[in-house]
C-alpha cells in the first residue's frame, strides 16, 4: 500500500458544486494541472474519492 499519493488537478472546478469546490481546496489544489503530495489515510481517501472525475492520482512508495 502505498504512504503517498501524488494529485494532480486536470480539469477546472467551473460548474461543481461548492462541495466539491471546498475538497479541491482542502486538498491544497489551487490551479489546473497543480499537485500535491497528500498521506494515505481514509480522510484523504475519501477526499479523492468525491472528485476522482477531476483527478489524476499517483500511489507514490
Amino acid at each position: 500500500m502505498a504512504k503517498k499519493f501524488k494529485v494532480k488537478l486536470i480539469k477546472s472546478t467551473i460548474g461543481c458544486t461548492e462541495t466539491q469546490i471546498a475538497t479541491v481546496r482542502a486538498l491544497g489544489l489551487r490551479k489546473t494541472n497543480t499537485e500535491v503530495m497528500v498521506a494515505d489515510n481514509p480522510a484523504n481517501r475519501g477526499q479523492i474519492f468525491k472528485i476522482q472525475h477531476l483527478l489524476t492520482v499517483t500511489p507514490v512508495k
